[in-house]
């Protein structure tokens, strides 16, 4: 930290606009300023170092990203290798299959009467206009159908990586416009969705009439805990892009607690993590939670370096960052980790039984 109690720093010299700048330029001139663009600049940066040191990269989704039209910005990541797991709330995953089948999703305006809106059968998420019939209701039966007819390829109690991986597969087959839609996309590279809050969620109000007809489907968020930090535990370079924070951040950052804390396995948590949140740290709130107070969790390997929050809208920064890693980074390999999850875990579980009886001969002796 001593670094950084000095005045050694760059020499601040305004920098110009010019009408030929493109996302690389742009980026260097926020880097050349301060507050929340330097930021920015900073956890660009990361983001990079991130890419090119080969790390399992873990995108979180809170917030209404999906309905805005941010997808396919997802699924660009996701084609060219830069995304390999993602956790999501369930709004998003559901709101995203509005795209993929033709639902009607518009621009409205945020200064309305919602009692008027209700009454026109119209759903408000802030300036975003959505029909409850002609897509909610539509939407449900969709997913409903893609339940039912799908799984046979579900066990008992299956993740919600599982779950969202049958309405990808069904929407590539049945929909319009499958290419719209990121869950698609995450279907197809084998990139697996989380859904830890899944009863939070229509993709969890669709559960419900399953469990009434005597058809239930369980989806164990446990096995979640053991997929996501399966994947830590298997990857030697781990890191995240969080757009916002809620339950999709903590999920995915208590992997490191996981491993060491709990299972004994492994110690220090993701070595790069970007936070994007316009969430105060000072009231205690886990979504402000700083980065850095991840340290002392076992959530993160540094405190001092490789992370970095920028205060802010995600819906502004991620299209920059989207941009930027295209333009900056080389496609990677992709990991394809849906298809290895089940091993990895059934890997860490031998590995965690093994570990266990050591402990337990030595406290024995």
């Amino acid at each position: 930290m001593n670094k950084f109690h000095n005045f050694s720093g760059r020499k601040i010299d305004p920098p110009t606009i010019t009408s030929d700048m493109d996302v690389r330029d742009l980026v260097e001139y926020f880097g050349a300023t301060g507050f929340n663009a330097r930021r920015l600049y900073e956890a660009l940066q990361i983001t990079k170092r991130m890419m090119d040191d080969g790390a399992c990269v873990c995108l979180t989704l809170a917030g209404a990203l999906a309905p805005i039209g941010l997808g396919r910005a997802i699924s660009t990541l996701i084609e060219n290798g830069f995304v390999d797991w993602i956790v999501s709330t369930g709004a998003n995953v559901y709101h995203d299959l509005h795209f993929a089948y033709d639902l009607p999703v518009r621009q409205g305006y945020f200064d309305v009467d919602d009692n008027i809106l209700y009454s026109k059968q119209i759903v408000r998420i802030y300036d975003v206009f959505i029909k409850e019939i002609g897509t909610l209701q539509k939407q449900d039966g969709i997913i409903k159908s893609a339940i039912e007819t799908d799984r046979q390829v579900l066990s008992d109690e299956p993740s919600t990586a599982d779950l969202c991986n049958i309405l990808g597969m069904s929407a590539k087959k049945n929909s319009k416009y499958p290419e719209k839609s990121f869950t698609v996309c995450a279907y197809e590279n084998d990139v697996p969705i989380y859904l830890p809050a899944i009863a939070d969620s229509s993709i969890g109000l669709n559960m419900l009439p399953l469990l009434l007809e005597d058809k239930p489907i369980n989806p164990s968020v446990v096995l979640d805990i053991a997929e996501s930090a399966a994947i830590l535990w298997k990857n030697k370079i781990s890191g995240g892009i969080e757009l916002g924070g809620g339950v999709p951040k903590n999920f995915f950052q208590q992997t490191g607690p996981a491993l060491f804390q709990i299972l004994k396995l492994k110690e220090g948590g993701q070595d790069y993590l970007v936070q994007f949140t316009d969430a105060r740290p000072d009231t205690g709130g886990l979504s402000g939670a700083t980065l850095q107070e991840g340290k002392s969790w076992g959530k993160i390997k540094s405190a001092h370096e490789g992370n970095v929050i920028v205060y802010g809208d995600s819906s502004v920064y991620f299209p920059i960052l989207a941009a930027f890693i295209m333009a900056e980074c080389k496609p990677r390999e992709r990991k394809r980790i849906y298809k290895t999850k089940n091993a990895w875990v059934e890997e860490m579980k031998l590995a965690y039984l093994r570990s266990n009886s050591k402990q337990k001969r030595i406290k024995a002796h």
